[in-house]
């Protein structure tokens, strides 16, 4: 299939449906070219929290810390922009904003949390700072390690396997064509834009926006420029069915640690524990290490999932760059060419999807992103351009 279109984006995960969206809204034509099923990879595995109060600065296995106060302006738009997700997408995404608890076990842990209660007040999140036995009587299944924690009412979480859909849905709705198993095997500037070709045909457009998760690298790299990307595969654990019984999120200030308990009824443990190895033609396989990792770790700070049976666990692709910083942007000499991604994704997907639409269009985003462009992650071919 050939054709042309305002833009093409490439990759329809969270990012490229919430892209592909915002543009169509925008009164563009957009098509949207994925290399195998929507959702499938990262943004259908992702634990699907909203991370609205300051999260911690790394993840196990994870060598460069995260700037979490640099993330604090885009958890704060990405978070005034989720509220609207529902009605926007006339969609029910299981958007829930049960709040969250950010715990500290350690005197260190217990400063990081004192530390970041004004740079969240600075960007209008409000957080509470509680100690372990306000804490506790918060949330009583907390364990006696927690000597206090952070509260913050915003924090939540949304379905991942709903939330994508809804924005592809909507998206189809407003013209935009979605094509499955079209993988890009050619990317090449020319004088109206791009041509962007695949096994099945070539799409030409004006502009390109690439949201192709752990494959970023890969598919700017058919554009003649090299970026830079660290993608790792990270796992999620899922218990047996319960009665509502865990109405919070609680992670942990300095560990990977997210627990939370869905709609359905499991609790799902994520927190980003590295899985045995990235495979990024096929299924990542789970690393029994982090597993027991994982769950220990849940289980010393919420003493009830002792008894509460695993069901399985699960890896999924995460898009990090070397620095651990989103990067959203256009590719340095190559105009028209636009890509986004990184960790925490899911929670800024809204807000990206806005930032690229109004990049593509030539106007101010609504948040400063130029620290967080393309060009500090270039490392050698700077494209070409017809």
């Amino acid at each position: 299939m050939s054709g042309t279109a305002d833009v093409v984006v490439v990759g329809a995960g969270i990012l490229g449906a919430a892209t592909a969206h915002a543009l169509a809204t925008a009164d563009r034509s957009v098509v949207v070219l994925e290399r195998g099923s929507a959702n499938r990879e990262g943004s259908g595995t992702t634990a699907g929290n909203l991370h609205i109060q300051a999260v911690h600065t790394r993840r196990p296995g994870q060598q460069v810390p995260l700037d979490n106060v640099r993330f604090l302006p885009l958890q704060a738009a990405a978070s005034r922009l989720w509220t609207d997700v529902p009605a926007e997408l006339d969609a029910d995404v299981e958007l829930r904003r049960s709040g969250g608890l950010m715990v500290a076990e350690s005197a260190a842990d217990e400063a990081e949390l004192r530390a970041k209660l004004g740079h969240e007040a600075a960007h209008g999140i409000r957080t509470e700072l509680l100690d372990g036995e306000a804490a506790r009587s918060m949330l009583p299944l907390l364990g006696p390690t927690v000597r206090a924690a952070t509260w913050c009412a915003d924090d939540g979480y949304a379905n991942p396997l709903k939330v994508t859909p809804a924005y592809l849905a909507a998206a189809r709705r407003a013209g935009v064509r979605v094509l499955e198993d079209a993988a890009v095997t050619g990317l090449r500037a020319s004088r109206a834009g791009w041509d962007v070709d695949t096994a099945d045909g070539r799409w030409s457009a004006g502009a390109v926006v690439v949201t192709a998760g752990p494959w970023i690298q890969q598919v700017v790299r058919l554009a003649g420029a090299e970026v830079a990307a660290s993608p790792v595969a990270i796992q999620m654990h899922v218990t047996v069915r319960l009665p509502p019984v865990l109405p919070h999120l609680v992670q942990h200030m300095s560990e990977g640690l997210s627990v939370k308990q869905v709609q359905a009824g499991q609790v799902l443990i994520g927190g980003g524990w590295p899985a045995a190895r990235l495979e990024p033609d096929g299924r990542s396989p789970v690393s029994v290490r982090s597993v027991l990792g994982n769950v220990a770790q849940a289980v010393r700070l919420l003493p009830f999932l002792s008894d509460v049976a695993l069901l399985r666990a699960w890896a999924g692709p995460l898009a990090a760059t070397p620095d651990e910083m989103p990067v959203v942007g256009e590719v340095p000499g190559c105009p028209g060419l636009f890509l986004a991604g990184g960790t925490y994704a899911f929670t800024f997907a809204p807000l990206w999807g806005r930032v690229l639409r109004d990049l593509v269009l030539g106007r101010a985003p609504q948040v400063e992103v130029a620290d967080l462009g393309v060009d500090r992650l270039m490392t050698g071919g700077a494209g070409r351009v017809a």
